[in-house]
């Protein structure tokens, strides 16, 4: 049996020899080209990096840094000012309110001048003039915010009442002002000075 030799097929390539020049080959300008869409997109929140120069960045914190201590030590002077002002204003409003209160009291002290004048006069009308001048003297005190208080027979009030004695008064409830004796000026909220009293002795 004679074995002949295989032809080669034309249609089939040879696995070790090159293609035949009837293999169909798409054309180059048609192969597809990579879409735009396809290729890499950056994320909207991707970070950007900070590109400032660290030197710049400093330097203005520095300069930032520089004008809150300005200010800040303009403030304390504006401060320093108005608490020297406000002193100044005060012992100026002191002065105005002493002067006022003695210019009160000097019509007090014109009648005083004229009692002492009538001395070798009528004694009944020298005690009434003392009297008179005493009376305005109060007034004057009123006026300024410190009524007179000297009643007897009231219940003892520590805030207006300042205890000199405790007697045994079997007419008077325990417990009441006797007898006054240096009367008190002003009120509860605003005591010039209280009223010195005896009061009577609680059972």
């Amino acid at each position: 049996m004679s074995i002949h030799p295989r032809e080669p097929d034309p249609a089939v390539p040879d696995e070790a020899g090159p293609a035949p020049d009837s293999s169909v080959r798409p054309p180059r300008g048609d192969l597809p080209q990579p879409s735009p869409s396809l290729g890499p997109k950056a994320a909207d929140n991707d970070p950007v990096p900070d590109a400032a120069d660290p030197a710049r960045a400093e330097s203005e914190y520095t300069t930032a840094i520089q004008e809150l201590e300005d200010r800040w030590r303009r403030a304390l002077a504006d401060l320093d000012n108005l608490r020297k002002r406000h002193v100044r204003e005060l012992e100026r409003e002191r002065m105005v309110e002493r002067s006022r209160t003695a210019a009160a009291f000097l019509p007090v002290l014109d009648n005083l001048e004229l009692a002492l004048a009538h001395a070798g006069a009528d004694s009944d009308a020298i005690v009434e003039g003392v009297r008179a001048v005493r009376d305005q003297a109060v007034n004057v005190l009123e006026l300024l915010g410190y009524p007179r208080h000297a009643e007897t027979g009231v219940a003892f009030d520590p805030a207006r009442h300042e205890v000199v004695a405790v007697v045994q008064d079997l007419d008077a409830v325990p417990g009441t002002v006797v007898e006054v004796l240096r009367a008190g000026y002003g009120d509860a909220e605003r005591q010039l000075r209280p009223a010195a009293v005896t009061v009577a002795k609680r059972e």
